[in-house]
């Protein structure tokens, strides 16, 4: 499936709220040793990708779920300070 139609399928706003409530439940797990690193979540199967940049973490979920689209978040950062940091940088 190539991404334009995979894009059109998703639904944006179920991947960003089961995504931050899988997030909520592993967090402990990746903080605060892991702050400041990405991890995409695969909302289906709950399973998680740690990167050291947003882009590693992804690429290594599209490795093993290449028809998926991911919630991604940095490590103990807010939503608002993760798209802060990435705007002013």
């Amino acid at each position: 499936m190539n991404d334009l139609n995979l894009y059109k399928k998703i639904n944006i706003e179920k991947i960003a709220s089961e995504g931050a409530k899988i997030y909520e439940k592993v967090k402990e797990q990746f903080e605060p040793e892991k702050n400041g690193k990405f991890l995409a979540i695969e909302i289906d199967s709950k399973e998680t990708f740690l990167g050291k940049t947003s882009s590693e973490a992804l690429i290594k979920a599209k490795q093993k779920f290449p028809d998926k689209v991911f919630f991604v978040v940095k490590i103990g950062f807010t939503v608002a300070e993760t798209i802060a940091n990435s705007y002013f940088k």
